[in-house]
């Protein structure tokens, strides 16, 4: 399995921001079961900010309030996106 995520510092807090399908966002067990699936990949308590994006539009993101409101004011292609390769 492949994913692609971006850890990102921002005022002294580091957080993931990882890609999921748009499909993941329309319940609230399958965020929380992304998310839990996700954190194995990261250091303990490291807050996980999710983000899905349809086709070209603008992506919505699913996490902490604070993280989620400082994504909004970035653009997310210039985030250290890095593939991570997991067995």
């Amino acid at each position: 399995m492949n994913f692609d995520a971006a850890v990102i510092t921002e005022k002294g807090v580091t957080f993931a921001v990882i890609i999921v399908r748009p499909e993941v966002f329309k319940h609230d067990f399958t965020i929380n079961e992304a998310r839990q699936a996700f954190a194995k990949y990261f250091p303990p308590g490291m807050p996980i900010v999710l983000m899905a994006q349809e086709h070209a539009t603008i992506p919505t993101y699913q996490g902490r309030a604070d993280l989620v409101k400082f994504l909004k004011t970035v653009d997310y292609m210039i985030l250290p996106w890095k593939q991570y390769t997991v067995k």
